[in-house]
């Protein structure tokens, strides 16, 4: 299901957006923005702490930073959300699918017009989902680097941090394993413990011992909690059992 955010400097025009979005059922979360300073400040949050935000429904014609100077500013994200202009104005049409965006509404938006936008979003996230590997920016000493999710074998709980843990070494991020766990639960991650968060895809082995379970992920062996043992085991079971048998 979707996440998305409403921006609009006209709080009549917001909270209507705002409404029809929540009556559709692809959308699970609308938040929204009175102007596109405050958008992007609010983006910039929901990057940092790893909560996904799908598509934002841009008003074109705000006062300070307009709509299609927030749509540019996005799309030097690592991963942008998708864009929607909505706005009373058909001159920037041409400016804005210049910008790839989704789609182009003109007020008073159409209920029906709407859904067609959503679903249009809905299938532009789930084409780049299968397309583009999501990353992580960390910070090290000055530098950005960017940990790809491929990479990733497990993810552990440190407090207000999060480690990455790949082949090459550990990297530290600040933001919940809840989150992370929301971003990449379609990606085969999964919670084995309430502070490990692992890739089905680097688990080797599982293993039970003394009315305990274990996976092996490289070369660690970590431990299975008891909550989540029969989630791991049949998730297990049904990845790699063949499809069909060879001839």
């Amino acid at each position: 299901m979707l996440r998305v955010l409403a921006v609009d400097d006209e709080v009549p025009a917001l909270e209507e957006i705002a409404y029809l979005l929540r009556q559709d059922s692809r959308i699970e979360h609308v938040a929204t923005a009175s102007d596109a300073v405050a958008a992007l400040q609010d983006i910039v949050q929901i990057h940092a702490v790893g909560e996904r935000l799908d598509g934002v429904f841009l008003d074109i014609r705000m006062p300070g930073l307009d709509g299609i100077d927030l749509a540019r500013l996005l799309a030097g994200f690592p991963t942008p959300p998708r864009v929607v202009f909505v706005t009373a104005h058909d001159a920037a049409a041409v400016q804005a699918f210049e910008l790839e965006a989704v789609d182009y509404l003109l007020k008073p938006v159409r209920p029906e017009r709407l859904a067609e936008a959503v679903r249009r979003l809905d299938g532009s996230v789930q084409k780049r989902g299968e397309e583009r590997e999501d990353v992580i920016p960390v910070e090290l000493a000055g530098r950005t680097r960017f940990v790809s999710q491929v990479s990733v074998l497990y993810a552990e709980a440190k407090g207000d941090y999060v480690r990455l843990h790949t082949a090459e070494g550990g990297y530290l991020v600040r933001m919940s394993l809840a989150a992370l766990a929301r971003r990449w639960g379609d990606a085969g991650f999964i919670r084995i413990h309430r502070s490990t968060l692992v890739a089905t895809r680097h688990i080797s082995e599982l293993r039970f011992d003394e009315g305990r379970a274990w996976v092996q992920v490289g070369g660690e062996t970590l431990p299975v909690s008891r909550r989540h043992t029969r989630e791991v085991r049949e998730l297990l079971v049904r990845q790699y059992r063949p499809d069909k048998r060879k001839s």
